[in-house]
């Protein structure tokens, strides 16, 4: 947990610690109200995500895949922004230019869902 009042961070830094041959999450940033990450899904990689206690918020930095979330499909692709609401079902799929996303998670406190 980030007990500094601000910190900055790079996208050109956050993605070189990524693996690109498969798909990883890697969290910069926690703190009592917010968690942060960087997701990277390959070309043609299968995302294996489940839905979460948090609401989310997914900024595409770049790649081109289809989202579902229920039973609703939509194209998304650099710089698009998606919102998910806790315990929704979603994954991306037909990646079709490797992905990375930035990922906003609001926390959950008892009783928020």
């Amino acid at each position: 947990m980030s007990e500094d009042p601000w910190q900055l961070f790079e996208i050109s830094k956050l993605t070189a610690k990524l693996a690109g041959g498969r798909p990883e999450y890697r969290e910069f940033l926690r703190a009592p109200s917010l968690s942060c990450g960087i997701y990277h899904l390959p070309r043609g990689a299968r995302d294996m995500q489940s839905a979460h206690d948090e609401d989310e918020v997914y900024f595409v930095i770049s790649g081109k895949a289809i989202m579902k979330v229920g039973g609703e499909d939509r194209s998304v692709e650099a710089g698009t922004i998606l919102y998910v609401r806790a315990t929704e079902e979603h994954s991306f799929f037909e990646i079709e230019e490797d992905m990375t996303l930035l990922v906003f998670f609001a926390a959950s406190t008892p009783g928020d869902i």
